[in-house]
């Protein structure tokens, strides 16, 4: 352990921790792998660069939040552990931590996470955690509640989509308000990665501002991130996520008082089943909301 360090990362970590990243989560997704799943796949080139994108630009707007744990070898820093952080307001929220399996059990996890709490500065904080027993076990200890989450995937049937209405394309201009709900749900506002998101991801948003809710819907027609101010309108936004589903779809991090989301997913005719939790310090579990893996 002595000779790895952690510190903050910098830009020129970010192609070393991203194959960490994948090493790390490829062998911790096939270690939990149900028997009546299907075989686990290596993180794909496409998939790498967009780790990439998204932590350089977590590392752009809080980079204090941003640590890696290092080895020299032949003169260069060779990343073996991670944990990204961010403040949002009076939020603090983790994007993704890992340390790689060949350095499990070593401290390394535990002087990450304590590096990015300390970032987080007493912050009401959340993040979405896999079942790995020893990160699990290290972010009970760290304060947080774990909540297990559910995710339903399938071919949606078609046939039950309903009309909706109601909804629109949504636009920069609306993220002040979809700020102000996202401040009701859960303590604090997106802030800059609505920015970011609505360049990468479709948006959604209600035309009601009585009952005002948004999703954002990737190219695969899969719900990224949504909120809203009531259940009706979830329901909505997550069938308009599913009527542009292609092929397979997911819906994930849904906890039990997002049950409203089971709802729809049932109807469509998907596959419900567990992943992991969604873990909170100091505030509740948002509701009505799915929230984003790495932006929470």
């Amino acid at each position: 352990m002595d000779s790895v360090r952690v510190r903050l990362m910098r830009e020129d970590d970010l192609p070393s921790a991203e194959r960490a990243s994948a090493v790390t989560f490829f062998e911790a997704d096939r270690g939990t792998r149900r028997v009546s799943e299907p075989e686990v796949e290596p993180r794909s080139s496409v998939a790498s660069k967009q780790w990439i994108d998204r932590m350089r630009f977590c590392l752009g707007v809080d980079p204090a939040g941003c640590w890696v744990a290092v080895k020299t070898d032949e003169g260069a820093d060779r990343t073996v552990g991670f944990a990204i952080s961010q403040n949002r307001g009076g939020l603090w929220f983790l994007a993704t931590y890992g340390v790689l399996p060949s350095h499990q059990g070593q401290g390394i996890g535990k002087r990450l996470m304590d590096a990015a709490l300390a970032h987080a500065d007493g912050r009401p904080g959340i993040f979405s955690s896999s079942v790995h027993p020893g990160a699990t076990r290290r972010y009970r200890l760290a304060g947080f509640s774990l909540h297990p989450q559910m995710r339903m995937v399938g071919v949606v049937d078609r046939s039950t989509l309903p009309a909706v209405d109601g909804l629109r394309e949504g636009r920069a201009d609306d993220f002040e308000w979809m700020d102000g709900l996202d401040q009701d749900l859960r303590v604090a506002g997106h802030g800059p990665d609505h920015g970011y998101m609505l360049d990468t991801l479709r948006l959604v948003v209600s035309r009601d501002r009585a009952r005002p809710g948004y999703v954002y819907i990737d190219d695969r027609g899969r719900a990224s991130l949504l909120a809203a101010a009531e259940r009706e309108t979830a329901q909505r936004l997550l069938w308009e996520a599913l009527a542009s589903a292609q092929g397979n779809t997911l819906v994930n991090c849904i906890t039990t008082p997002n049950e409203w989301a089971v709802d729809v997913g049932l109807a469509a005719h998907l596959d419900i089943g567990q992943e992991g939790y969604i873990a909170v310090r100091d505030m509740p579990v948002p509701a009505p909301y799915l929230a984003s893996g790495h932006f929470l």
